[in-house]
């Protein structure tokens, strides 16, 4: 983590566009996402998916698991909360700005985690980012009177600690000092799902095996991503499919991002330049707007794509298009969505050693 000091939040009164992508010239992880290309949904996002988990895009192997509703699960990244749990198993992790860090919106459905966390409190900006998912249930530690009214009177099911009333799973790991041991078991925060609830709806289009690299792909040996006060590597390792994460630690050198059960991995990684407000629950919290249109990077399959983004309501999913005007297909997997600053990737290409590439300054 980086101990650079920045105004709170950036002022914009529109969404910013990307600059042009300059001309682009690892180790592998213990619980890789090790899905393949095998089919995808051809309904694209907006559907329900029923073959597939619509979350992933990979064969469904459990109906009882592609038919609950999905599970958001606010995370930590505070130093002192790593190795998180159940970061490698989530199906979509949201990274966001919030007060002089970042922290993670995990979003489960096709498997769970027991345990996750540790958990902290939520943010209004968590409402507008999960409003496509279909009333999912929210795990988190808690938040001051006007976040817990405004996620109360949204449409997303408070399932969190004060909430649940004993039946969520939480507890306090005794190896690490409050606030970052606070846990939950995503089997008993699923039993809180009220009857009607139901399955999220597909959030992006997926390649099928058969789909070549759009035109607009540049080879990449991974990015460099600047968020609050922290600093990401995304680095492509072939030999799993896999975006690996690394972070820059107080020496400014790149050291692996551990979760309990290996390196972060992930199938893509979607970068959306957005604009931050602040909260009107909370002048001192960011608050990112999630909705409009927008321009950032898709990563996925050892490439990087220009993008442009679209999303009509906080009720419907992105939608990423190339420069072509062709949307965008991720591989099926999980996936990661950083929502950043304005310029905030930079890209590294093969062979070109990390450390020359500066992370850029937002």
């Amino acid at each position: 983590m980086s101990r650079t000091h920045r105004p709170l939040v950036r002022f914009g009164a529109a969404l910013v566009a990307v600059g042009v992508l300059a001309a682009c010239g690892g180790g592998g992880a213990s619980s890789s996402d090790s899905s393949t290309p095998s089919g995808s949904d051809p309904s694209g996002p907006g559907q329900n998916a029923s073959a597939v988990y619509p979350l992933l895009g990979t064969p469904v192997t459990d109906a009882a698991a592609a038919n609950r509703p999905a599970l958001a699960a606010k995370i930590d990244n505070h130093p002192a909360a790593r190795p998180q749990s159940g970061l490698n198993k989530a199906d979509i992790v949201f990274e966001e700005n919030v007060e002089a860090l970042t922290r993670f919106a995990a979003v489960f459905h096709s498997q769970g985690s027991d345990p996750v966390g540790p958990l902290r409190s939520g943010r209004t900006q968590d409402i507008d980012i999960l409003g496509s998912y279909n009333k999912p249930l929210f795990g988190w530690s808690g938040g001051n009177y006007l976040v817990t009214r405004a996620i109360n009177n949204s449409d997303l099911v408070n399932v969190g600690y004060s909430a649940s009333r004993g039946k969520g799973g939480y507890y306090r790991a005794k190896d690490r000092k409050i606030p970052h041991n606070l846990y939950a078991k995503t089997t008993n925060l699923w039993t809180l799902a009220p009857k009607e609830a139901v399955a999220p709806q597909q959030q992006f289009v997926y390649r099928g095996s058969s789909d070549a690299k759009p035109a607009t792909s540049t080879p990449i040996d991974g990015a460099k991503v600047s968020m609050y006060n922290v600093k990401v590597y995304w680095k492509w390792d072939a030999a799993t499919g896999n975006f690996i994460r690394f972070g820059e630690n107080l020496k400014r050198e790149l050291e692996p991002h551990m979760a309990d059960d290996g390196q972060v991995n992930t199938k893509n990684v979607v970068v959306l330049y957005v604009t931050y407000t602040r909260s009107k629950a909370d002048r001192k919290s960011p608050n990112a707007i999630t909705t409009g249109k927008g321009t950032g990077f898709v990563l996925t399959d050892g490439g990087l794509i220009p993008i442009n983004w679209v999303r009509a309501n906080r009720l419907v999913p992105f939608t990423f298009t190339d420069a072509s005007g062709a949307v965008v297909r991720m591989t099926p997997g999980r996936t990661w969505v950083e929502l950043a600053w304005k310029n905030s990737l930079a890209p590294v290409a093969p062979g070109i050693d990390p450390k020359t590439v500066k992370f850029p300054a937002v």
